[in-house]
């Protein structure tokens, strides 16, 4: 059985709404469906919380694109969409962990060459020698009409994930 664009996104959508902050924009901000945000603070303390010994503060910032077909310009598109909004959406500071931006395409059919610019995208910055953290871009893509699954070497365990949600139901 393929799924169809709309299948997909609709799959992890409802597997996001668990953990996810979920921003649908429709039809709004296209080929941007939907904006998936979550934030997460750890903390060590001693004998009471005015005592920090330590607080780690980590988030992650999933951009969900719904294109009929992939190109290389239009990837190229969607990661700048995705790595702006995500700079901007990120709470760098004192406690800061990590952010990851991870933008994942889902399409019907794609170019071979918009794959090799995907699995070649490497994008990762540290903020004040990594004392403020850092960032790492996970980048995905969901070919609906082959059941593939496609991402940059950070973007593995989103791949991961993806294969599991999506193709354990078949």
């Amino acid at each position: 059985m393929k799924y169809t664009r709309q299948n997909i996104i609709d799959i992890l959508l409802k597997s996001y709404e668990a953990y996810y902050n979920i921003t649908d924009y429709g039809t709004s901000r296209e080929p941007l469906r939907a904006l998936c945000e979550y934030y997460e603070h750890a903390e060590k303390y001693m004998v009471s919380k005015k005592v920090s010994l330590w607080s780690a503060d980590s988030e992650e910032f999933i951009y969900l694109f719904d294109v009929p077909h992939l190109t290389k310009e239009l990837f190229e598109e969607c990661k700048k969409t995705a790595y702006e909004d995500g700079m901007n959406q990120m709470h760098i500071g004192p406690g800061h962990m990590y952010s990851y931006i991870t933008p994942i395409i889902v399409c019907d059919t794609c170019d071979e060459d918009a794959v090799k610019a995907l699995k070649k995208c490497r994008i990762y910055k540290s903020f004040h020698f990594s004392l403020h953290g850092w960032m790492d871009f996970h980048a995905a893509a969901v070919i609906g009409d082959s059941d593939r699954i496609e991402c940059n070497h950070a973007g593995r365990t989103t791949a991961k994930i993806l294969k599991k949600v999506l193709f354990s139901k078949k």
